[in-house]
């Protein structure tokens, strides 16, 4: 049995768990997750590899209409993961409305007559779970999906079902990655994600999405295993910061005190996490700043 590959696009609209099911198919965390829209900003890829299999993974932004420079970038990352890909994955919720970027996604994939599986998470949420079917027959009627699944990340359900259907759209084909990879960000990159991660979680409103996270300096000390950080916090208003900050720095030291933690499980070492906080203005309409922070679109 020869080695087989896959490059698989998870698309949905914003925060309906694509980023929580790319780190429960990995078994790691690579991408960061809160309950706020727009949270993954670009393609991050997640690797897979089990046996001859490697599955590939493409998580995307949530689709959104883009209201910013960096918004429109968001969006074309969105676009660009489902060209040569061998099967997108449409992830839905379990409960509410179809929206016109559901409708648009599945608009797009038909055109481009891609191979789809439709992935119903949150089913947890459902009072009765044969309301599931309805939620199936609702898309169906859209389009002719290759395989649904209902799933619950949250609880781990069905996760298994999904690797057992995209293994039939796998290719043989030499591994893409070297078969320990698990994503081909940058340990800087996944570490300033982390700490926005705990901006999110500790702000509230419009703010957290006005902030970007920059490593300055992460290097490791050669009589201690420890690695210094050192983090610049970037927000688009003076009075951003004196919020980011908090009261007596109370709420840079809780988001610098979570991260920290998740940093040294990623990096399984002693992490010395040092956050400073600075203004620039309007920063995700200026083009400049968005490919100075790394979120410019690329194709």
């Amino acid at each position: 049995m020869g080695q087989k590959s896959g490059f698989i696009s998870i698309v949905g609209k914003a925060n309906v768990g694509k980023s929580s099911l790319l780190n429960a198919l990995l078994g790691e965390k690579v991408a960061i997750v809160s309950n706020k829209p727009q949270t993954t900003r670009t393609k991050i890829t997640g690797v897979l590899t089990k046996g001859d299999n490697q599955f590939v993974f493409i998580d995307t932004p949530g689709l959104h209409k883009a209201r910013t420079r960096l918004g429109e970038n968001m969006v074309k990352a969105v676009n660009a993961s489902i060209n040569d890909v061998d099967v997108v994955m449409l992830v839905v919720e379990a409960v509410g409305k179809i929206n016109e970027i559901e409708l648009n996604l599945i608009e797009t994939i038909k055109k481009r007559k891609l191979p789809s599986v439709l992935i119903i998470n949150k089913i947890d949420l459902l009072a009765d779970k044969k309301e599931v079917i309805k939620r199936i027959e609702e898309f169906s009627l859209l389009h002719k999906f290759e395989a649904v699944i209902p799933i619950s990340v949250i609880n781990n359900d069905g996760l298994d079902k999904i690797l057992t259907e995209l293994e039939g759209f796998l290719i043989d084909s030499v591994h893409f990655f070297p078969d320990d990879t698990l994503t081909d960000q940058p340990e800087r990159v996944i570490v300033a994600e982390l700490i926005r991660e705990k901006i999110l979680f500790n702000l509230h409103q419009e703010i957290p999405h006005g902030t970007a996270v920059v490593i300055e300096k992460m290097s490791h000390r050669e009589d201690k295993d420890i690695i210094d950080i050192d983090a610049l916090i970037y927000c688009e208003k003076q009075s951003h910061k004196g919020m980011i900050i908090g009261k007596q720095g109370k709420v840079l030291k809780n988001v610098a005190s979570g991260a920290r933690a998740d940093i040294e499980a990623f990096l399984d070492t002693k992490v010395n996490l040092k956050c400073w906080v600075k203004v620039k203005e309007d920063w995700r309409n200026r083009d400049g700043l968005i490919n100075n922070f790394g979120l410019s679109f690329t194709e």
